[in-house]
């Protein structure tokens, strides 16, 4: 009699797992919000239909899930809870669509796309809910005279995007941006200098939005910051890329341009359209313009992997080209610094330090600083003070070398800066005279 029973409810059992085999199920929903957007993800175990649509009166988006079952204990109201944008989610079961509906604080319009999987996620429906209205266009202002120089800095990956995970769980998207944060720091404190944050928060944003988030601030250099991971987790050291249109020139390179450029399936990007333009002229031109700009982004990366090797152990010595989406900027020498490799334990525990993440920021804002006084942009405060060039002291600097490395003689560097003997301190600024 028992074993008829046991019998039964493994049948049950059986049943009631055939019966989801083929079921398209409602497994998540996650929300991120970025400073002028908030997306909404649904995870499904398979591809789904979908009907997506707003309404008025009150302000709500309606997302139709056809042939879709949520899994057991899917509340999707928790997520919504403290949202900039979004009050709650509701749902209901009509018929074979499962429905949820979206309340909204304003009127936003949705837009939605479904992504297959990559890891390391599954089937995903995106829907991104916009301002349903546009601030108005400002006017443009003419560029100041003497102006500050511009950096823009994008702390890779965020949001749903987490970029590489190492040991004990540390994720890429939060060590760089901690890192751009205390570069954005130290280049605000230096007279003349500008930084700009691509990336505030733990949101994503395609690649090419971030440059154009640069572009509208008129960035006269474009920093891209990471910390990848490569298949071997013995590989370990910094390293500087430049854009490379014809292959990459390490197989290191390689395999991190494929990387992080297939990042913006993660974050759920569609692909550019460039349908109202001539293919051919656009070609011409952009070919043009970063031709102009990749010798300067070669010169920049030169100088900040000097400054870093100082600090860190370096991944090459030489500046390294690849295909990186995110450095393909016609208007401003970019370039991508890997600050180390957290599949490496031994540099993934490194990076997630405040102290060595500090000596990082200060390697590479003391590589910008320098190429920006040795080849200041016009219009800039530094252009007009180019025969007063400024050098801000580093470990292990000397009178000799500075001197050496500028062409000009110790006794010149110590007249023009008052000094009475060979010693100088850390993070101290010097003139850098025009002759001598």
């Amino acid at each position: 009699m028992l074993a008829s029973r046991n019998k039964l409810a493994l049948l049950s059992l059986l049943l009631a797992a055939n019966s989801f085999a083929g079921t398209t199920l409602l497994q998540g929903v996650r929300i991120h919000e970025a400073p002028d957007s908030t997306r909404v993800v649904f995870d499904t175990n398979l591809s789904v239909k979908y009907e997506v649509f707003s309404l008025n009166n009150p302000n709500r988006i309606v997302v139709d899930l056809i042939g879709v079952k949520p899994e057991s204990g899917f509340d999707p109201s928790v997520v919504a809870m403290g949202r900039a944008r979004i009050s709650d989610i509701r749902t209901s079961q009509r018929g074979d669509t499962y429905r949820l509906v979206i309340d909204t604080k304003q009127k936003l319009l949705p837009e939605a796309f479904a992504l297959k999987p990559i890891k390391p996620y599954g089937h995903r429906l995106v829907v991104d809910l916009l301002a349903s209205v546009k601030p108005p266009v400002k006017p443009s202002i003419p560029v100041a005279k003497n102006r500050n120089v511009i950096i823009a800095i994008d702390a890779g990956h965020g949001g749903d995007d987490p970029g590489a995970i190492g040991p004990m769980r540390i994720q890429e998207k939060r060590v760089v941006l901690q890192i751009a944060k205390r570069i954005a720091k130290k280049i605000n404190a230096i007279t003349g200098f500008t930084a700009i944050l691509v990336r505030t928060g733990d949101y994503y944003l395609p690649h090419r939005k971030r440059t154009q988030i640069a572009r509208e601030k008129r960035a006269d250099l474009f920093l891209s910051i990471h910390a990848d991971a490569f298949k071997h987790a013995n590989v370990r050291g910094a390293s500087v890329y430049t854009l490379s249109d014809r292959g990459a020139s390490s197989e290191t390179a390689a395999w991190l341009a494929e990387r992080e450029n297939r990042s913006d399936l993660l974050g759920g990007v569609g692909n550019v359209s460039l349908i109202d333009k001539d293919v051919v002229l656009a070609h011409v031109l952009l070919d043009l313009s970063m031709d102009a700009n990749r010798l300067q982004s070669i010169e920049v990366g030169e100088a900040i992997l000097t400054s870093m090797g100082r600090v860190t152990k370096l991944h090459k010595r030489t500046v390294e080209q690849a295909a990186f989406v995110v450095l393909k900027s016609p208007d401003m020498p970019s370039i991508l610094v890997e600050t180390g490799f957290i599949s490496n334990p031994q540099e993934a525990k490194r990076l997630s330090q405040a102290e060595h993440q500090d000596k990082i920021a200060r390697a590479i804002t003391t590589g910008v600083e320098q190429f920006m006084r040795s080849s200041p942009p016009p219009g800039t405060l530094l252009a007009s003070r180019v025969g007063e060039m400024q050098y801000t002291i580093v470990r292990g600097d000397t009178l000799s070398r500075i001197a050496q490395q500028y062409g000009i003689s110790s006794r010149a560097l110590k007249r023009k800066n008052g000094l009475r003997s060979d010693s100088i301190r850390v993070g101290q600024v010097i003139v850098i005279p025009t002759g001598g």
